[in-house]
Order: C-alpha cells, then sequence, then structure tokens
C-alpha cells in the first residue's frame, strides 16, 4: 500500500494492521511476463483470509524488497507472498514468509524516513517466464530529473477509492526534481530528503496509489524506487515519494 499521507500520522497508532495500500492511477493494465519481478504480497487480520495489500520485489530467490510501513510491527504468519500472477489474488504461487526485516531506522513517526524492508520467504521461487528477481539500483545510480520510470501495481486506480485492481497495472511517470518535491511538501509534515525519490506527471493524473505501497518504481528496467507515500494519487501539487534504492544497497545487499 502506499500511505496517504493525510493519514500518516494516525497510521502510528494502528501500524500493526496497515490501510489499504495505493493503486496505480492513470495507467492500463498489463501482464505479470512484464513485470516477472514483482510481486503481491498478501496481508491477513485473522490468520484465515490473505488479501492483496502492499506490493514487492523479487530480489533473489527467497527475498522480497518493500516497504517498511507495509509490515512494521507485523508477525510473519500476519503475510504472504504470491508471485508468478497477473492478478492480485488468485494464480502464481503463495509462500509464507519467514522472516520481516524492516530497516533499522525506520520510524513510522519519523515521517517515513528510511521506508524500506525485507521479507524472507520460507521457501525458494522458481524462476522462470513469470518469476525473476530485478536488477537494483547501485549506489552511483540516479536517474536524472524528467527522464521516464513506470511504477506498477495493484493499488487503487483515483485516489478515495477502497478497493484495488484485480489485474495488474503500469502507468509511466517521470523523476521529478528534488527541489521541486521538497518545496511541494515544505508545509507539511514531511520532509523530503536525499533517501527519496520523488515521481509523477507534472499536469497530475498519473501516479502511484494506495494498493502500491512496497512496490517498484523501474528505470530502464532497473529498480530505483520503493513507492512509499503521497498526498492524494495524482495531484500535481504533490509528487509520489518513493525510497530511493540506490541509497541502500549496501543494506539490501546484507540483508538479503
Amino acid at each position: 500500500m502506499r500511505v496517504l499521507a493525510i493519514l500518516a500520522l494516525c497510521l502510528a497508532a494502528v501500524a500493526a494492521v496497515p490501510s489499504r495500500s495505493q493503486r496505480i492511477v492513470g495507467g492500463s493494465v498489463t501482464t505479470i511476463d512484464r513485470y516477472p519481478s514483482i510481486a503481491a504480497l498478501l496481508y491477513s487480520s485473522d490468520w484465515s483470509y490473505y488479501w492483496q495489500h502492499c506490493g514487492g520485489t523479487i530480489i533473489n530467490n527467497r527475498s522480497i524488497l518493500t516497504a517498511a510501513h507495509c509490515t512494521f510491527g507485523d508477525a510473519v504468519n500476519r503475510w504472504r507472498i504470491r508471485v508468478g500472477s497477473t492478478w492480485a489474488n488468485n494464480g502464481g504461487v503463495v509462500h509464507n514468509v519467514v522472516q520481516n526485516i524492516v530497516h533499522p531506522q525506520f520510524n513510522i513517526g519519523a515521517m517515513l524516513n528510511n521506508d524500506i524492508a525485507i521479507l524472507r520467504s520460507a521457501t525458494f521461487f522458481t524462476f522462470n517466464n513469470n518469476v525473476s528477481p530485478a536488477p537494483l539500483a547501485g549506489i552511483t545510480y540516479l536517474p536524472g530529473d524528467n527522464q521516464a520510470v513506470w511504477a506498477a501495481g495493484w493499488g487503487d486506480t483515483y485516489s478515495g477509492s477502497d478497493a484495488g485492481s484485480e489485474q495488474l497495472r503500469h502507468v509511466q511517470v517521470v523523476v521529478i526534481n528534488q527541489n521541486t518535491c521538497r518545496n511541494q511538501y515544505a508545509n507539511t509534515v514531511f520532509s523530503i530528503n536525499d533517501n527519496m525519490l520523488c515521481s509523477g506527471w507534472p499536469s497530475g493524473g498519473r501516479d502511484q496509489c494506495q494498493g502500491d505501497s512496497g512496490g517498484p518504481l523501474y528505470h530502464n528496467g532497473i529498480v530505483v524506487g520503493v513507492c512509499s507515500f503521497g498526498f492524494g494519487c495524482g495531484d500535481p501539487k504533490y509528487s509520489g515519494v518513493n525510497a530511493r534504492v540506490s541509497r541502500y544497497s549496501s543494506w539490501i545487499a546484507a540483508n538479503a
């Protein structure tokens, strides 16, 4: 899910029961063979029914990169991982989770800085045309302003929706200048820093949304961002904010 900034302060009190993640706004349907590294993260509040709540990225044969705000404070048996499916809640292969590794400097009350985590599967992923790991941005990989990036996920298709998309969707957006993004959030509770990468569409209407949190942002096929938060979805006044993967390459390598 992506955190809606307007709800962020409330989330601190209910972190163990995350709100619905964000979904792709202004995009179109796609299929898993185009994004074989994406995973649907399934959450259960009662340990019986698991439904898609966040996204993630396959980074090796047992590990998923996602957002810390998705899994923070949760027991591992509240989460499962679906890989290899175009659909949020059926198909592919579902794996149990054995470890939830949240970045040690993440704190949901600290304005979602270091919003990154790794889920480790209890069983190995079998790689094929629909399941494969993604290349991750290294420490020097910095996509420039206005460069095209692609987001994918099963989140809401408009701000205020209460249900995600069953079929995988994707949308092209662009990298937003860091100072521009910082100014957009200057009068909010959020502080944009170098651990974050902003994306969106100058005229609005394209974005990640609730249900897309933790999902990948791709630049030329390389994962450069992890969907984190925003004010609404597709609002031209507020870019979407991602955890910047290049800032965490060492931590990811050490924990994946």
